[in-house]
């Protein structure tokens, strides 16, 4: 019996051993393990390897008529700039809004016309929606890259961007914002990991909208005090 209560011990202290090194992976989410995972995956950029202090801010699912007014705001307070995802069934009435962010310095990208995951999308339907969103998109401005919806991909989709001059994009650092609905971990999170040539992925729309206005008041000046600048994706990969 005692041999059995000594096992269940070990089993449980491994078991808690490999759920805090998970945990720790997630929290740091550190350069060698996202560079594993392209090698693994190629033909999506997730940060840059450029050396200088420039990081890349996205924002996924805009336009939203009462967010996204805030999320310029902010950045605008803070002389910051990022690449917007611009989900095209949302652009209709919020076109000046559009308009604004590419006034501002701002980038659009391509989100596709919905937000629902791009993998579960044939490759003829994921063209079809890719193209419909692209002549949309630019009407307001040229557009070279492209974030799956719900990050996830194949080589189909990564084939088909390619073919019309797009880059695919995640990120290399992703509070989970839309799962962990918490502007404070959102803050600390990207301040815990903030290195040059990451890519941060933060959300617009709704209740989402707001806390990454929220979190954009707190990393901003501290990404600012720290030396860095940051910036569009297209301005990112220019220092490289």
């Amino acid at each position: 019996m005692e041999s059995i209560f000594t096992f269940s011990s070990s089993l449980l202290e491994s078991a808690l051993v490999g759920l805090t090194i998970v945990m720790a992976l997630f929290i740091f989410q550190p350069r060698w393990l996202i560079s594993i995972i392209a090698l693994i995956f190629p033909g999506v950029i997730y940060f840059s390897k450029t050396t200088q202090k420039i990081i890349a801010l996205t924002i996924d699912d805009s336009p939203d008529s009462n967010t996204t007014p805030k999320l310029l705001e902010v950045l605008r307070y803070h002389h910051a700039r990022a690449t917007f995802f611009i989900i095209s069934d949302k652009v209709i009435k919020n076109e000046l809004i559009i308009s604004q962010m590419v006034e501002q310095g701002h980038e659009i990208g391509n989100h596709l016309t919905k937000d629902e995951p791009s993998i579960k999308l044939s490759p003829e339907k994921f063209e079809e929606k890719l193209l419909e969103a692209h002549n949309i998109l630019t009407q307001f401005s040229i557009t070279y890259w492209l974030r799956p919806a719900s990050g996830l991909y194949n080589h189909m989709m990564i084939k088909i961007a390619q073919k019309y001059g797009y880059s695919v994009v995640l990120g290399s650092i992703f509070p989970l914002d839309t799962h962990i609905h918490s502007s404070w971990f959102a803050s600390n999170h990207i301040l815990l990991n903030a290195s040059p040539g990451s890519v941060i992925i933060l959300h617009d729309n709704g209740e989402r909208g707001e806390r990454t206005a929220l979190t954009l008041e707190k990393i901003l000046p501290e990404l600012t005090r720290r030396g860095y600048r940051v910036v569009t994706l297209s301005e990112l990969f220019l220092t490289y």
